[in-house]
């Protein structure tokens, strides 16, 4: 089974969660500013939220899949105001007519004072578990 990492990260909240996703798939975590250039089954996406929204870079790389190189896509990411970033990149996800796996993983992020050291040792620990769950 062949699978891939992208992520954006601002804070870098979303690296540690795209390098644990690789420490335990074996793929390589990489920046969404690296496009897919082969076929994947399971394609890892994270996204942090700022100001209410994910960075449109995550749209830019959405807009460059395509149903026949992804077979499903796995949301993850954190935030510090809203709930999740997953429906966001869900809705455009699922726009490109890419399959979105209905598990997602969403956890505290930090910004500033709000939520002070998250993602956290927990955070990380449950965000491990979740992708040995996969």
């Amino acid at each position: 089974m062949k699978t891939a990492i992208r992520y954006y990260s601002k804070f870098g909240h979303t690296t540690k969660m795209a390098q644990i996703a690789s420490e335990l798939t074996g793929a390589k975590a990489e920046l969404v500013s690296v496009p897919l250039t082969e076929p994947v089954d399971t394609l890892y996406l994270g996204a942090g939220v700022f100001m209410g929204k994910v960075d449109a870079s995550i749209g830019e790389f959405i807009k460059t899949l395509k149903p026949e190189m992804v077979g499903r896509v796995v949301c993850f990411g954190s935030c510090a105001i809203i709930k999740s970033p997953v429906p966001q990149m869900r809705a455009m996800l699922e726009a490109q007519g890419i399959k979105v796996a209905d598990q997602e993983f969403t956890c505290r992020g930090s910004m500033g004072p709000v939520h002070m050291g998250h993602p956290n040792k927990e955070d990380l620990d449950n965000f491990r578990k979740f992708v040995n769950n996969e």
